[in-house]
């Protein structure tokens, strides 16, 4: 739900942001939050290479290649929107599963697929009726490439979980991606100007920053260590169901029929 609220807010901190620079500052503060949850525990295995690449992949997937496509995606789309093509989420998560866990979709779970993927696509075809409320093809794909990025980072998550601990998962993840997007934050710094810039949106950033970086990557890998990959996916339908309250409750943006019919698929899926 954490996940779902900055998702729809932050369609309007890219407002007051760059994207490169939101990101960059995103995980600049969440490192300094974070940065006691980087000691090794005395009882933890010192990290070996296969568990040092997955953090990695953790992080650049999940948090690096997440953030730039949500972020921009969310410039050509409504919250409401995102919120119906991240209800695809479960069935990304329960595909990467079989892929890489092994684990074996059932019909119900192909069924959920097909399901997910006619909301998104309803979604898609209809929005140029003016009741898909301004969202684009470019921010379509860009969404899209956030589900399966999201559903990656579940999938890896539950390998890192029998060898790390939550704390020490989110610090090292948050790090990795801090390295990762410095350069194009610096680059994009060069032309901004910081002072023009709102104390009411500093402190948006900062509560951004820590649940994003922080509280949720606590939350979700606590969770991972008791629960399988592909039932933990079904709780992310709480990301699309909060991102699409938020955008009709604070955002004041219209819940249409076409949102109502892609939505019923995606959460039919569920």
């Amino acid at each position: 739900m954490i996940v779902g609220a900055y998702v729809g807010f932050s369609r309007v901190l890219v407002l007051a942001f760059p994207v490169f620079v939101l990101a960059w500052l995103r995980f600049a503060i969440a490192a300094v939050a974070m940065a006691h949850w980087l000691r090794r525990e005395p009882d933890a295995a010192p990290l070996d290479g296969h568990a040092r690449w997955l953090v990695f992949l953790e992080s650049f997937l999940g948090n690096f290649l997440f953030s730039i496509c949500m972020l921009y995606g969310m410039r050509e789309a409504t919250a409401i929107a995102a919120g119906v093509i991240m209800a695809g989420i479960p069935a990304a998560v329960a595909l990467l599963s079989r892929l890489f866990l092994r684990e074996r979709l059932a019909a119900r779970t192909l069924a959920a697929i097909a399901l997910a993927v006619t909301g998104v696509a309803t979604l898609a075809v209809t929005r140029s009726d003016g009741s898909g409320g301004g969202t684009s093809t470019l921010g379509v794909l860009l969404l899209l490439g956030a589900v399966f990025c999201e559903a990656s980072y579940v999938v890896i998550g539950k390998r890192l979980t029998g060898r790390l601990s939550p704390r020490r998962i989110s610090a090292l993840v948050n790090l990795w991606g801090l390295v990762l997007v410095t350069p194009f934050g610096l680059w994009s710094a060069r032309s901004f100007d910081f002072g023009a810039v709102e104390p009411l949106w500093w402190g948006a950033l900062v509560l951004y920053a820590l649940a994003a970086s922080m509280w949720t990557v606590w939350l979700w890998m606590t969770g991972l260590r008791t629960v399988p990959a592909a039932k933990a996916g079904i709780f992310t339908v709480f990301l699309p169901l909060t991102s699409a309250a938020v955008g009709v409750v604070f955002l004041g943006e219209r819940f249409s029929t076409t949102h109502l019919i892609a939505f019923a698929f995606a959460l039919g899926g569920v």
